[in-house]
């Protein structure tokens, strides 16, 4: 199931990234990518009318947060992301802005960033034409580009894996090599580069035998050449080879076998002794036919004849002795054979031939006792090219082999005749090495991706988690896999085997042990434990995890950490709404978050509160709206009553007040859903109540005294009088329930009314009022005396009653 898994999102990759232009379905704004990096992305776009800026915003598909914006000028075309991660799949969102702010148009792309860039362990070279480069893998890449550069001049050549090689470069030529990772979504940029130098060219060689017992080889001069090797030996393996080392470009090797087939190569090498190409060429010694051999064995009777001084016979049999005599011819007839010289041909090639890998690491070569044969040497070539050898008279060898190597063996025997020939070939594969550093990552609580390098020898990997109640596979090509569906806060043993088609899997790779992230939590209930104080709790589902608890909302963030299955939440701002969830962390990860709840703290009180009587018995009170408040309920409480008021305003009129009493002030601020703060304020005292039984009593035609009955001896009262010729006022002192007002003007109606004072000085405007019409006309006015021939008006004359 890892396996389609991970083909279905690399199908998703290659999707996004074949969409190299996206249009906007309205406006026609549009974006393109012109290149792209292992870190960095190019975009440009057209220019849009009214756009005054260009906004970018780059998102990771597959990692977590990862998120770039970038705004450019109008001017601006041309767009650069940088600081991307390599490998990734990124959301690329355009848009055009006006100089409002206001976005015009918008498009949208998805590109893959190019792998991470490879790093070259070493490049050299074995062949003139050629360099050999190896890298360590980069995870994502689907191939690699290497480039040999020489001055302005370079080669490219695409592979697919390490090591690779560079050919159709010149010899004895330095080169810079520099190596790329490539995907679907481009190349990454160049490595740091290394040096490598090819190795010489081969020297061409022109051959030829002036005599029957001499070879003469020529060659040209070699660039960058510091000397050369030549060899010469017999074809046939017989004898042994001839070398020397010159600096010229001529020699001669004498004292040959007529007739005979030579093998000669050469090679140049430079002034630091390293070989270059060889190059091989077969010459025959000249001869004459004189000569006639003749080899026996039983009725078996082989012959060859040669005008020099040997000759090759044929299909002799290997494992056996022949008799062997020569005889002489020339025009005159022959001479008598020799005497017979007993021959014990070469040994044959060992059969029966096993190999077996009888302990990790340890090679066993074993076969069959051969006739003729004295001793055997067994050569084990592995093929990475180093061959080592065997040399010993028994039938068996033993050899050291690592992991992830096939070897090459063959056996020959020998004898004083020389080697047996070249029986069949073995190759024996051993076990694929196992990953030795894989590192695991935790994509989230149930998925770990496993990570590793290539070994040699692994065609395919399995990676199997196996936890105290479950195990996970997965079977992949690739050097990275995905293990999902496992077990939060669970400990795995994570082993990374490799298989091979020739002999299966490794069984010793070692394991390690992995523990998920944690669980994620389940948070049961929230309780209220004060104003501002809120408890969580959950339930602990993990054996070591730390939890956090973040209650998000428009006020902001709070939170609180605990090993429990508890914390609590404290300074939380009233008349606001939260979502609660929780998170659990421990060294291994951190866990998904928990599920949601909803969370709304009690409405706000109201800053200010103001009480205006309005009537003797009857209060205005107004407050300043609480947050999250949606209705309130005000209420005055005394021993002698309450009053009290629900509204969704904020101001309320209360009645049924008595005056001069002392009430306790408290307010109710109810949210939507019902939540209430209660909230207390300063005492409100109601005024003092209005006189009773006010009378009054005419003193003289200008001066009235006003009566009352005094609801207390404690409370001062002011009597005021209006009137269309004036305002009158008087202020008894303490403790008396009448004042007199004189001087005022006859013949006006006026308004009279006592009103307690209250402590500060302020008059209530609220008590009854009483009419007082004076007297209206002259002769009411005045009482008239005698004043010699005249009437004289006197007011003051007069004596008052009652009004």
């Amino acid at each position: 199931m890892c396996s389609a898994k991970s083909k279905s999102l690399i199908f998703i990759g290659l999707l996004f990234n074949c969409l190299e232009m996206v249009f906007s379905a309205n406006t026609g704004f549009s974006m393109s990518i012109y290149d792209v990096t292992s870190r960095s992305i190019y975009l440009r776009w057209p220019k849009f009318s009214g756009a005054s800026s260009y906004r970018v915003t780059a998102t990771a598909v597959n990692a977590v947060g990862h998120s770039l914006l970038a705004r450019f000028s109008d001017v601006t075309l041309k767009g650069t992301l940088t600081s991307l991660i390599p490998n990734t799949i990124y959301a690329i969102q355009a848009e055009a802005i006006d100089k409002n702010g206001i976005t015009l148009a918008e498009t949208q792309i998805m590109q893959s960033t190019a792998p991470d860039i490879p790093v070259i362990d070493q490049a050299y070279s074995k062949l003139s034409n050629s360099i050999t480069v190896e890298w360590r893998a980069v995870p994502g890449a689907t191939s690699y580009l290497l480039t040999a550069q020489d001055g302005d001049s370079f080669i490219e050549t695409v592979v697919t894996n390490s090591p690779g090689t560079v050919t159709g470069l010149k010899p004895a030529t330095l080169y810079r090599i520099t190596i790329r990772s490539v995907n679907s979504g481009g190349k990454s940029q160049p490595s740091p580069f290394r040096k490598a130098k090819t190795v010489l060219a081969a020297p061409i060689l022109s051959v030829s035998s002036p005599s029957c017992d001499s070879i003469a080889v020529s060659w040209k001069a070699v660039y960058m050449a510091a000397g050369f090797s030549v060899s010469l030996m017999r074809s046939d393996g017989l004898g042994r080879m001839l070398k020397e080392n010159t600096t010229n470009t001529s020699l001669i090797f004498t004292n040959l076998d007529p007739g005979t087939l030579y093998t000669i190569k050469a090679y140049a090498w430079n002034v630091n002794g390293i070989p270059g190409d060889d190059f091989a060429y077969n010459q025959r010694t000249k001869g004459a036919l004189t000569y006639s051999v003749t080899a026996s064995s039983g009725l078996l009777k082989l012959k060859c004849n040669t005008s020099s001084a040997s000759c090759m016979v044929p299909s002799l049999q290997c494992g056996s002795e022949y008799y062997i005599s020569v005889t002489a011819y020339n025009d005159a007839g022959s001479s008598k054979p020799t005497d017979a010289v007993s021959l014990k041909t070469i040994p044959c090639a060992p059969v029966n031939i096993s190999i077996e890998e009888d302990e990790p690491g340890h090679l066993l070569v074993s076969w069959s006792s051969i006739n003729f044969g004295h001793y055997y040497v067994v050569f084990v070539k592995s093929d990475d090219g180093l061959e080592v050898h065997c040399n010993t008279s028994h039938t068996q060898c033993h050899f050291q082999s690592d992991c992830g190597f096939t070897y090459f063996i063959s056996v020959f025997a020998y004898n004083k005749a020389g080697q047996s020939p070249l029986g069949d070939v073995f190759n024996y594969t051993t076990a694929p090495c196992c990953p030795s550093d894989f590192r695991a990552v935790f994509v989230s609580s149930d998925t770990v991706q496993v990570t590793w390098g290539p070994v040699r020898g692994a065609e395919m990997y399995q990676t199997r988690a196996v936890g105290w109640s479950s195990m996970a596979l997965c079977n992949d090509t690739a050097t990275a896999c995905t293990l999902s569906a496992l077990q939060c806060d669970t400990h795995y043993n994570i082993t990374v085997y490799s298989f091979s088609e020739a002999r299966g899997s490794n069984t010793s790779c070692a394991s390690k042990y992995v523990a998920t992230a944690p669980c994620s939590p389940e948070i049961k209930n929230i309780s209220k434990e004060a104003l501002s104080v809120i408890s969580v709790h959950w339930q602990s589902n993990n054996e070591e995890a730390t939890y956090i608890v973040t209650a998000r909302g428009e006020a902001g963030l709070w939170h609180c950490t605990s090993s429990g299955n508890s914390c609590t939440l404290i300074n939380l701002p009233c008349g606001s709404a939260f979502s609660v969830s929780a998170i659990a962390r421990s060294p291994a990860g951190q866990s998904l978050p928990s599920y949601s709840v909803p969370l709304e703290t009690a409405p706000c009180c109201p800053n200010d509160l103001i009480l205006t009587q309005v009537t003797q018995s009857v209060t205005n009170i107004s407050w300043s709206v609480g947050t999250g408040a949606q209705t309130y309920e005000t209420a005055l409480e005394s021993p002698k009553g309450q009053a009290k008021c629900h509204t969704l305003q904020n101001y309320c009129l209360l009645g049924c007040i008595t005056c001069s009493t002392n009430y306790t002030v408290s307010l109710k601020a109810i949210s939507e859903t019902g939540l209430t703060s209660s909230c207390t304020y300063q005492g409100y005292s109601s005024s003092a109540c209005c006189p009773s039984g006010v009378k009054l009593y005419r003193l003289g035609n200008n001066d009235i005294r006003v009566y009352w009955r005094a609801s207390d001896e404690t409370i001062n009262y002011n009597t005021d009088l209006h009137g269309s010729k004036g305002n009158f006022t008087c202020t008894p002192s303490s403790g008396l329930s009448h004042c007199d007002i004189t001087e005022i003007p006859c013949g006006d109606v006026y308004t009279v009314v006592v009103s307690p004072v209250t402590d500060k000085g302020l008059k209530l405007t609220f008590c009854p009022k009483k009419i007082y019409s004076g007297k209206t006309n002259f002769f009411e006015c005045c009482i008239f005396v005698m004043h010699g021939r005249w009437l004289k008006c006197n007011p003051n004359a007069s004596k008052g009653g009652m009004v």
